[in-house]
């Protein structure tokens, strides 16, 4: 007989793949062992093999969730009905947002998934693949000369996330920018490159 779900599944679900990605973005995912994970979650191993039966499954995991949740907020900020430059600094903050809770999941998405399977590294690539696309298609409405330059659009787009992937790396909370502060820079920033291109 299958063993039923916890009432609680989800929440100690989620806060193993937290605690396991602060292990990870710490120690490294090659150094990082389940037996380590469990004790910074404070689960026996033997639990955490229940959630997760290898560690690849649950760096899969760490970087699903990120991106599913990451998509969310991208979707749940973008507004329309607004003019371009408008969307895009939306979403930009809506991203540095996200990451304030997330950055040793965005380093474990960034830096550990060379061990997962190709179905599984598909399947984040295909999240990824639309997130991308949310910001590309407005990168094209803001400058409409990419549309006939079709091989630029990707690099404009990957350079804007290249200004927020790894944030996490530096910016500091009690610095001198706040996350808004920096949102509206990379805006500016980026909407003033993108509408020179041509």
């Amino acid at each position: 007989m299958a063993r039923t779900k916890a009432a609680d599944f989800d929440e100690k679900r989620r806060g193993i793949l937290d605690s396991a990605a602060a292990v990870f973005a710490k120690l490294g995912m090659e150094h990082a062992s389940m037996a380590q994970i469990a004790k910074e979650n404070n689960v026996s191993k033997a639990l955490l093999y229940h959630y997760y039966p290898s560690k690849e499954l649950l760096i899969f995991d760490i970087g699903r969730t990120h991106l599913v949740e990451l998509e969310a907020a991208i979707l749940g900020a973008d507004q329309p009905s607004q003019a371009p430059d408008r969307r895009l600094a939306l979403l930009i903050a809506a991203v540095l947002e996200n990451y304030r809770h997330a950055a040793n999941h965005q380093q474990v998405l960034l830096n550990g998934t060379g061990s997962l399977s190709e179905d599984q590294k598909a399947e984040l690539n295909q999240i990824e693949r639309r997130i991308i696309r949310a910001f590309s298609g407005i990168v094209e409405e803001i400058n409409p000369a990419l549309v006939e330059r079709r091989a630029m659009v990707m690099p404009v787009t990957m350079s804007l996330f290249g200004m927020l992937n790894w944030v996490h790396t530096w910016f500091k909370p009690s610095g001198a920018m706040t996350r808004k502060g920096y949102a509206d820079l990379v805006a500016s920033l980026f909407l003033d490159g993108v509408k020179a291109i041509r």
